[in-house]
């Protein structure tokens, strides 16, 4: 045991490393995700005619397609029109991309577990449509989605394991190279695996805290409705 916790010892400042690109590549991809996933949720619930076809198109073919597809597409076919990405910049970009196909889709839940009375009364208050949904709908919405959306913290925390395909120095993939150093890929691999409990149970801990903290009373939605 003595020699497991030492061997740990020895390799924990290139784990250390690792995790610390892969918790930058993991909060770079949330807020891309963020920031393209949102306004897709909007269109795709209030757009009309091909403002929602294009949101639908757009989620449709993300989701239907494999994140690794989509890295390789960024990384290795963009060069073909005179676009040059670094790795890093490169994995956040895909990672970004696939992850705000499916924020949408937690967004515009949240969205439709709203009330429309809520709307509809706001206009009748003399509220435009649009000032409903960002005064009324969306600050409510945000608050609800805090559940579902922690599900996507955790899967991109541990889909960053996937920009080693193309030498992003993450956490796995300093592991990989500790292993072809010492030839230990078991030990190796078990302390990458609780490297990732860890951070990954902090990570639930303090969304949990949160998401008890913006709670709305009497109206909640758990991770499982999504």
């Amino acid at each position: 045991m003595i020699d497991h916790i030492q061997y740990f010892i020895s390799i924990w400042p290139e784990l250390f490393k690792g995790l610390a690109v892969s918790l930058e590549l993991s909060v770079g991809a949330l807020l891309l995700g963020l920031v393209i996933g949102l306004p897709m949720a909007l269109m795709r619930t209030y757009g009309k005619g091909i403002v929602k076809a294009f949101a639908v198109g757009y989620i449709e073919l993300i989701r239907g397609t494999p994140m690794i597809v989509q890295l390789f597409l960024i990384y290795y076919g963009l060069p073909d029109l005179g676009i040059l990405l670094d790795r890093v910049p490169a994995a956040i970009i895909a990672l970004g991309i696939n992850s705000s196909a499916y924020q949408a889709e937690y967004f515009r839940g949240a969205i439709l577990s709203i009330d429309e009375g809520q709307g509809l009364a706001a206009q009748a208050l003399g509220m435009t449509k649009r000032q409903a949904i960002l005064n009324i709908i969306l600050p409510q919405a945000l608050r609800l989605v805090i559940p579902p959306w922690s599900n996507e913290v955790i899967y991109m925390v541990k889909y960053t394991s996937v920009a080693f395909l193309i030498a992003v120095p993450e956490l796995m993939a300093r592991g990989k190279m500790i292993i072809s150093q010492t030839f230990k890929p078991l030990e190796t691999l078990f302390w990458v695996g609780v490297i990732y409990i860890i951070v990954l149970s902090i990570i639930a801990k303090v969304v949990d805290i949160i998401e008890k903290k913006l709670a709305i009373p009497g109206f909640q939605m758990s991770r499982e409705d999504f």
